[in-house]
């Protein structure tokens, strides 16, 4: 449904037309910001020792569906760079204002979005007579965020006089999926957009990360967590040196790994011997889900990431039991059954492939930012740099190399690396963590490829007293055999 803010850009082209127009160096009072249609508060913010004084401004888009959607907008007083950067948000929270703060230190006119609902829960998928909540649905999917956009740089404009000369987006996991969805359906907003970990493929990826304790619950065999843990370290210890060529306990390659579980049978752990009903369920949780025919539903969990997050189990009354990823729970419950009181321990493999096929047909259109077709993005001169963690517990890695290489074949290769790029980070886990480097500061990189044209070949990575290369996909970095492993000049794409 399309239902952009109107009435808050027509009141601000007004404002634009009849107040005054400001000098270079100059712009409007903060105080006169909040006259301005949707504008709840605009607060002069004196600023401290790091952060700069700055106008923080509470807009509220009331849309004709329903929805109601907050933005907040931090613009810096006299440090404005005169470029404009948008937050994503994380789980089922569109934003947070304290995200802002970075950037606005950073020079940026900055802005957030709730997406149409308050808190990080899933909430606002039902309402209050068990019904689903489309407008808070569309306003999460993507919607909120082109409020937030439209009424950021009208406010951009009313407060300096002028609109940004740049516009970033910045964002992990749901924000990578904001981002990618910004270039989607709005490919002339953003002249870069920097996608972490992103949920593309929602539907197919939320539904299956509950494939795991799915698996237990029918097997009647629930994995202990130090049973999982020793499966990692096992997995890692074989497949080290795979890509890199080092001993630094972090898969260089995890595709490329290819350890056997079961020789993981009869291993002692401090919570018990390794079962073959266990290596069954880990071999199961790595394939990831798949029809009862056994046809592909959605990637596993990859060598060398942890179990953890997601295939948790607890001791209730001296059993072992499974304990699902809340954000699963709240999908299912209020997503797919509309049921606030579902018990997840009724689900079976039939009804888990039908909640699969509900979810892809309900929510594709509104969550699922899969469509391939980047073509017009790329015409506006937008630059795209997506990145994940090999490491991540949660998403899948392989679903964004799914997606990047349907982008390619949809537009080529060649002409694909012109806009739009993939980083594989060795080791780290969701958005951060891991055993692996860190990368320094992606948001350089794309910063250079969209004002300088240097599209970027590799991203600084750091942790643990090492720096590595982390390189464009589909190359991996290399140790060349000379110099220190920890160094990063020791390495080479290949």
């Amino acid at each position: 449904m399309r239902r952009r803010s109107l009435a808050l850009v027509a009141g601000l082209v007004t404002a634009l037309v009849t107040a005054p127009v400001a000098q270079a160096g100059q712009h409007r009072s903060c105080g006169g910001l909040a006259a301005l249609p949707s504008v709840v508060s605009a607060v002069q913010d004196a600023g401290d020792a790091t952060t700069p004084p700055s106008c923080r401004v509470t807009a509220r888009v009331s849309d004709v569906d329903g929805g109601v959607v907050t933005a907040w907008v931090y613009l810096p007083e006299n440090t404005w760079n005169g470029r404009f950067q948008a937050t994503g948000g994380g789980g089922f929270s569109g934003g947070d204002p304290a995200n802002l703060l970075e950037p606005l230190r950073n020079g940026y006119a900055t802005a957030a979005t709730d997406a149409g609902h308050t808190g990080a829960t899933a909430d606002f998928a039902l309402d209050a007579d068990g019904r689903l909540n489309w407008p808070a649905i569309e306003d999460f999917g993507h919607e909120g965020v082109q409020d937030m956009t439209t009424t950021a740089k009208a406010l951009i404009r009313a407060y300096y006089g002028r609109g940004p000369a740049y516009s970033y987006f910045t964002g992990c996991s749901t924000g990578g999926r904001q981002g990618v969805m910004e270039a989607q359906r709005h490919p002339g907003e953003y002249d870069g957009i920097l996608a972490g970990a992103p949920v593309i493929n929602y539907p197919r990826m939320q539904t299956g990360q509950l494939w795991g304790q799915l698996v237990m619950l029918e097997s009647g065999n629930p994995v202990a967590p130090c049973k999982f843990e020793a499966a990692v370290t096992a997995t890692v210890r074989a497949c080290d040196t795979l890509g890199d060529g080092v001993v630094d306990d972090v898969i260089g390659d995890p595709l490329a790994c290819r350890f056997d579980l079961s020789l993981l049978v009869g291993t002692p752990t401090p919570c018990g011997t390794i079962t073959a009903a266990d290596v069954a369920v880990m071999k199961e949780i790595q394939q990831g889900p798949r029809r009862q025919d056994g046809r592909f539903l959605w990637y596993g969990l990859a060598p060398g990431a942890p179990f953890a997050g997601l295939n948790d189990t607890v001791e209730v009354d001296g059993r072992l039991v499974g304990k699902p990823f809340v954000y699963d729970l709240w999908w299912f419950s209020l997503f797919l059954a509309q049921d606030r009181s579902w018990d997840w321990t009724s689900l079976t493999r039939e009804r888990f492939e039908a909640y699969f096929d509900q979810a892809v047909r309900q929510y594709d259109r509104v969550l699922g930012a899969a469509d391939p077709d980047l073509s017009a993005f790329r015409r506006a001169g937008g630059k795209l740099l997506l990145w994940h963690g090999e490491a991540d517990f949660g998403v899948p890695f392989q679903g964004t190399i799914d997606y990047y290489e349907r982008v390619q074949r949809t537009l080529g290769p060649g002409r694909t690396q012109q806009f739009a790029r993939l980083f594989l980070a060795p080791g780290v886990g969701h958005c951060s963590g891991g055993a692996g480097p860190q990368l320094v500061d992606p948001f350089a990189a794309l910063v250079r490829w969209v004002e300088q044209g240097k599209a970027p070949e590799t991203l600084p990575a750091a942790g643990a007293g090492q720096t590595r290369p982390v390189c464009r996909y589909p190359q991996v970095a290399r140790w060349s055999g000379h110099g220190d492993p920890a160094n990063a000049s020791s390495y080479r794409c290949a």
